[in-house]
């Protein structure tokens, strides 16, 4: 099976499973991966994933050698893997050991956080095959970190460690080895314990906002936040803060 899937307590984990191709991603494992996003985005039961891999490996990008056996990884409407252009409607985490390279580095950048080990290693290195990062790393990275740093790694393609992206802003956590993804579970739990239509409008303020203009920023935010204001999820957040008991949402 060349993607995991699961369910628990509300958080999802999709994990890459070609551990002997250092999870990169061929057809199969990209029309896997892109189920796993929708199954994702319409079951209201989860209310965030965590994506991961196995074997010590995040992902090495797209297979080569798949691409040579003219695989189509690049799914309609939801790009590189079934997920990088996708429309993600959860908060989605990325668990990194290891590599994550090429369209691997590309599918962190499309998660909304970036948990990695403290050996794991993040590059762009399609230029050292005759490619391009267009699943995303030549758009995202420089929203994401200095366009400096972006540019040294797109157009060299050399590797850069958890740390020094974690001093950039790339990642959230780096923990030791071994731990990325009971991290990363650990914050996906407390995301899934909050509201759900708080943490939904909250996400899509903080992704949309940034095209927005400057003296529209607030008009435009109390337009999409002030129905929660009015929810029945902010009552029950008030009542049972008050009567010192666990919320119970209903996401509305």
């Amino acid at each position: 099976m060349a993607v995991g899937f699961e369910v628990d307590a509300g958080v999802a984990i999709i994990t890459l499973n070609r551990p002997e191709a250092k999870n990169a991603v061929d057809r199969e494992t990209a029309e896997a991966v892109g189920a796993a996003v929708e199954r994702i985005n319409a079951d209201p039961d989860i209310r965030v994933a965590v994506l991961t891999g196995a074997g010590g490996t995040f992902c090495a990008g797209m297979d080569l050698k798949a691409f040579l056996r003219g695989e189509v990884v690049r799914m309609p409407g939801t790009g590189f893997a079934g997920m990088a252009q996708a429309k993600l409607a959860k908060p989605f985490i990325a668990a990194v050991e290891g590599y994550a390279l090429a369209g691997g580095c590309e599918l962190a950048l499309a998660c909304d956080m970036v948990v990695a080990a403290e050996s794991a290693k993040f590059g762009l290195s399609e230029v050292k095959r005759g490619l391009v990062a267009n699943a995303g790393g030549l758009v995202r990275l420089p929203r994401q970190i200095p366009i400096k740093i972006a540019t040294e790694m797109v157009l060299i393609g050399d590797m850069m460690p958890a740390a020094t992206l974690a001093a950039h802003g790339l990642v959230n956590r780096v923990v030791p080895t071994g731990e990325a993804l009971a991290t990363a579970i650990e914050m996906a739990c407390k995301i899934a314990a909050n509201g759900p239509l708080a943490v939904a409008v909250s996400r899509r303020v903080l992704s949309e906002s940034l095209e927005w203009p400057v003296d529209e920023l607030f008009e435009r935010q109390n337009v999409l936040t002030a129905p929660v204001f009015a929810s029945a999820d902010a009552k029950e957040g008030a009542a049972a803060f008050a009567e010192k008991r666990a919320p119970v949402w209903r996401g509305e």
